[in-house]
């Protein structure tokens, strides 16, 4: 149906390519030892009560968070109305923040949009 001059495996070409190059260096070491305050959300029918806690603390442009959640047994409750992290069942801890640091080390918008429509 061609005439014998078209190739039928040379009417469609498609190929891409994505590079990146660059040099960087982050350092990066942080400790976590502090004591967050909670609040009783709930009680459970067996007694136990089910807890959660937000702490922010904000250091050079940079906002840390805290956030966390789990449920405790009155029992394990001090006199100084505190808790080891290790005693918080189905605990949820999460630690992340956002600002100047953790913008640069993620990709820029472009790059990022690039390898999810060209990802190989």
């Amino acid at each position: 149906m061609l005439p014998n001059a078209v190739d039928p495996s040379k009417l469609i070409d498609g190929s891409s390519a994505s590079r990146s190059t660059g040099t960087g260096e982050v350092q990066r070491s942080e400790a976590i030892d502090l004591t967050v305050a909670a609040i009783v959300t709930g009680v459970l029918p067996n007694g136990n009560l089910v807890i959660q806690g937000r702490q922010e603390v904000r250091v050079n442009f940079e906002k840390r968070e805290l956030l966390i959640a789990g449920i405790v047994r009155p029992e394990d409750i001090t006199r100084q109305n505190t808790v080891k992290h290790t005693q918080i069942a189905e605990a949820r801890i999460a630690y992340g923040g956002k600002g100047q640091l953790t913008d640069v080390q993620q990709a820029r918008y472009g790059q990022q949009l690039y390898d999810i429509l060209w990802p190989f």
